[in-house]
């Protein structure tokens, strides 16, 4: 299993292949494509994150002392965002995830690039993600 700064490595070399923004908006279509899709028994209001402009559900899984992530997106575009962050944070321990500045997100130039109202809801996703980090940490004590 790779290590979350291997993954992120891993993305920021995918994005600096491509020159323009518009090819690496297009890479994260794509990436939405790859998204570990949610269950549709947990696209309820309970997983649903709030502060996003687009329907966004992410649904935690606690195994072997990991937590794992699987979502989803009416909005394509958010699909391939909420896949940049499950892509690394998802199979590890909560405080690896706690722990985790995301600079990542930096490096590949995604904070500049997004508007307003769509970085409002890749905020609101770190949130609920470290969110759920918090409270599984409790169960590893």
């Amino acid at each position: 299993m790779k290590t979350m700064k291997e993954k992120e490595e891993e993305l920021i070399q995918e994005f600096e292949m491509f020159d323009d923004w518009m090819d690496k908006y297009n890479y994260i279509i794509e990436l939405g494509k790859d998204l570990p899709m949610i269950d549709p028994q947990f696209k309820t209001e309970e997983f649903l994150i709030s502060g996003c402009q687009s329907q966004v559900w992410l649904h935690p899984e606690w195994k072997d002392g990991n937590l794992y992530f699987s979502a989803d997106s009416d909005a394509i575009i958010t699909k391939g965002i909420v896949n940049l962050l499950i892509r690394v944070l998802s199979g590890h321990t909560p405080k690896e995830i706690l722990d985790n500045d995301l600079s990542y997100l930096d490096a590949i130039g995604l904070k500049n690039h997004l508007s307003p109202t769509r970085s409002n809801g890749l905020a609101s996703m770190i949130k609920q993600i470290k969110l759920y980090a918090l409270a599984y940490s409790a169960k590893e004590a």
